[in-house]
């Protein structure tokens, strides 16, 4: 039993590096949920709930995002990580009737071989440690410009010969003036709790309450997206341990994810984006340069999309990801 302890410590403790999420993430399961699913919305800063894109994989952002995804959508999307895991998603839109979108989608993170070792610090073998979630929901224009959209999820996890399952439910809402350009969300997601605990004691889901707005200006090719998470999370001891040190301003300025679109042509883009939560932390465990900063360009033809991000995750290496969608 003390082996089986040591591999479920171990692997919270791998998971929990894995991100520059703060104390209150790491004490909860199913993290990878928070994870960039769309390589536009990460190089904006890895959060947008309110991007008025064609790009299905946005419905593990914002499910009522659904309904401006083109009709027989089939997204692909993969993230190159932490070295020996693999990260990605996939997705499918399709219209339903005059107003509603049907999507579907899975998002999965296979974090390779670990050693297993005993409490003498003996090798036992190998062990596998894999995070999945299956999506399904449905978006419905409520009026001309709001969307509703809702999205739930089965997620499972093992890690080792420990499993644990969830039930989540998304909730979003986005207002959408084409005319004005000028689009606002309002979501909640991971609603819900593990069904099966990793073992007696049932940990929470990384719940969270996020708004945000994008917008092009009208006489030039620029869109400005503004992103506010952890939005029930506000004192210190919910982002960070009891010795960290972080000022009032600080814990304000780190619910925000600020990011610029260049629009020179109707299909082509270039992004860049800022997270000062991830910042704040990269820069605390020593990653100076590029902490927070986001990269990315992307085409959109009438047929295929492409999408390519950078960004830092962790102090040990860059992370790339890919979105690629075609239109059925």
């Amino acid at each position: 039993m003390q082996v089986k302890k040591e591999i479920i410590s171990f692997v919270f403790a791998f998971l929990g590096t894995m991100t520059a999420s703060g104390q209150a993430e790491s004490t909860s399961v199913f993290n990878f949920l928070g994870l960039p699913s769309s390589a536009h919305a990460m190089s904006l800063g890895g959060t947008n709930i309110s991007l008025p894109d064609d790009d299905a994989s946005l419905l593990f952002q914002n499910p009522a995002l659904m309904s401006n995804v083109s009709d027989r959508s089939i997204n692909f999307s993969f993230l190159s990580y932490m070295q020996g895991s693999k990260v990605g998603n996939a997705s499918w839109v399709k219209a339903h009737g005059d107003r509603g979108t049907w999507g579907v989608g899975a998002q999965f993170v296979s974090y390779g071989k670990m050693r297993e070792m005993s409490e003498d610090e003996v090798e036992m073998g190998e062990y596998s440690a894999l995070d999945m979630a299956l999506s399904g929901g449905y978006s419905y224009a409520l009026t001309e410009y709001i969307t509703g959209g809702a999205v739930g999820k089965f997620i499972y996890s093992k890690y080792g010969t420990y499993t644990s399952i969830g039930l989540a439910v998304d909730l979003g809402f986005n207002y959408w003036n084409e005319e004005n350009a000028f689009s606002a969300s309002l979501v909640a997601v991971n609603l819900g709790g593990q069904v099966k605990a990793f073992g007696d004691h049932h940990e929470r889901i990384p719940y969270d309450v996020q708004l945000g707005f994008t917008k092009k200006l009208a006489n030039a090719p620029i869109r400005f997206s503004v992103t506010m998470v952890n939005l029930t999370r506000w004192k210190a001891s919910e982002y960070y341990s009891a010795s960290g040190d972080v000022s009032d301003g600080r814990i304000f300025t780190n619910h925000f994810q600020v990011g610029v679109d260049l629009l020179p042509t109707d299909v082509f883009y270039v992004s860049a984006g800022y997270s000062f939560r991830r910042a704040y932390e990269l820069q605390a465990a020593g990653a100076a340069h590029g902490a927070g900063l986001s990269l990315g360009a992307g085409i959109n033809l009438k047929k295929f999309n492409l999408g390519l991000s950078y960004a830092k995750y962790h102090v040990s290496m860059p992370a790339f990801m890919i979105t690629a969608q075609y239109h059925l």
